[in-house]
């Protein structure tokens, strides 16, 4: 049995990345555009892996949307974020599913504060090069 040792300067880093993404996710504004990117993700995801599931290229899909192949590679694209329910509704009764859509709501007042750290002014950043 071979046993890897991870070294203790790549732990330390990544014990640093989780601090740094666990505080810039503390931040309510920061958490609502990571969410919605998320979710742009999730759909792009789930619309390949539907179309994949039922055996279609995307080739057939377009044919059975009455759309060029190149629409239905850009609806399947990672990151697209235009699509509207009459779209979504369409391109999953090609494949023969239902639709469900779930809203979730969250007020920036109720998510958790950020902990708020000093920041450096420039000011001060420049006093420092200086000496």
């Amino acid at each position: 049995m071979v046993v890897r040792r991870v070294h203790p300067d790549i732990e330390a880093g990544a014990r640093d990345y989780e601090e740094w993404s666990r505080n810039l996710l503390a931040d309510p504004r920061t958490r609502a555009i990571y969410d919605e990117e998320a979710a742009k993700k999730e759909v792009w995801l789930q619309l390949v892996e539907a179309r994949m599931e039922a055996g279609l290229t995307q080739v057939q899909m377009a044919k059975r949307l009455g759309v060029s192949q190149a629409q239905v590679a850009r609806i399947e694209k990672r990151g697209y974020g235009a699509y509207t329910l009459k779209t979504l509704r369409r391109y999953v009764a090609a494949i023969g599913n239902g639709l469900s859509v779930e809203v979730k709501i969250v007020r920036v007042d109720d998510a958790p504060k950020a902990e708020k750290r000093p920041r450096a002014t420039a000011a001060r950043g420049r006093a420092k090069r200086a000496s």
